[in-house]
């Protein structure tokens, strides 16, 4: 069989291991990669590519950059492509049903959860911030509904306690990239039948916002452990410290609950051992942390630079 003409569209990070993969494909030709425009990024607000087109510049493929793909001109150069496929992976934007008819063998998603349980924009989050055990990836036919399409393959993996968002995403973004590439031949040749997703079980991944990070320390200390390791490294899980003239932001960066009482927010025990803070259940260590404006630190180097006493408040 000729390889298969295949177009890309990925942005963030996560889709990187999925291209690499389909250029790496002895069954497939990358014909194109599609992309968001460049963004302003950092403290100077320099206008930087995504690490999708990164990839593609580097293996001078060409590339695309509508600022909507539903527009007709973006969906006109893309019909010019003539793909037999079209490979999607977090790229941010819902395809209108004039790009999802246009290739032979339609669209596929890598999408980083067991759907339908998570579909939206930030599965791998919340996974952890809800304290789940296990994830997984799902490629699937994509339809004109968000993360509804037909399942056509998953893979499993534990989510461990020490995991965070940013280990599991390099977890998943392997396993999806594998997955696609393994599933991708069986089904241009007829052999993997895809099946509705179940009607039961499904939730909602919405894009994380800064606000949810914010610590409620009324809840238990393992919700709020399981906050810190879902919210790394953006926007992280944080609280403030009373001051003046302003009170502080402090952003956790590890934490583990301990069988300690207290009450909720206030802090227990800070030294070298770690800061132990009170939470409507039990008691949450915090490890490592870093204030507004400066760098992160162990909780022992917080606590020699800036000092702690046991009542202070969290809020």
């Amino acid at each position: 069989m000729a390889p298969l003409r295949v177009v890309f569209m990925g942005t963030a990070e996560l889709s990187c291991d999925s291209l690499r993969a389909l250029i790496d494909s002895p069954n497939c030709q990358v014909v194109a990669i599609v992309t968001q425009p460049d963004r302003p990024k950092g403290r100077e607000f320099k206008l930087r590519p995504s690490p999708v087109k990164a990839i593609a510049l580097q293996a001078n493929l060409p590339v695309l950059q509508p600022e909507r793909a539903r527009e007709e001109p973006f969906v006109s150069a893309l019909r010019d492509l003539r793909p037999d496929l079209v490979v999607v992976a977090a790229y941010g934007q819902i395809l209108p049903q004039s790009i999802l008819d246009l290739p032979r063998f339609g669209c596929l998603n890598v999408h980083t959860s067991l759907l339908p349980r998570y579909r939206g924009a930030a599965p791998i989050q919340w996974a952890v911030v809800n304290g789940d055990t296990e994830t997984g990836v799902t490629i699937m036919r994509m339809d004109a509904g968000l993360d509804t399409g037909d399942i056509l393959t998953q893979a499993t993996t534990p989510i461990q306690s020490e995991d965070t968002s940013e280990t599991l995403h390099a977890r998943l973004a392997a396993l999806g990239a594998e997955l696609l590439v393994r599933t991708i031949p069986d089904y241009v040749a007829g052999k993997l039948p895809s099946r509705p997703q179940p009607t039961e079980g499904v939730s909602h991944a919405p894009k994380i916002k800064k606000q949810d990070g914010h610590i409620d320390w009324n809840q238990a200390a393992h919700v709020i452990s399981n906050r810190v390791r879902g919210l790394v490294p953006w926007p992280g899980a944080f609280t403030y410290l009373p001051g003046q003239p302003q009170s502080h932001l402090l952003k956790l960066w590890q934490a583990e609950p301990v069988q300690r009482a207290g009450p909720p927010g206030e802090i227990l025990q800070a030294d070298k051992m770690g800061i132990v803070v009170g939470c409507g259940r039990d008691a949450l260590r915090i490890l490592a942390l870093q204030r507004e404006g400066g760098r992160r630190l162990t909780a022992q180097q917080f606590v020699a630079g800036h000092p702690l006493l046991p009542g202070q408040r969290l809020g």
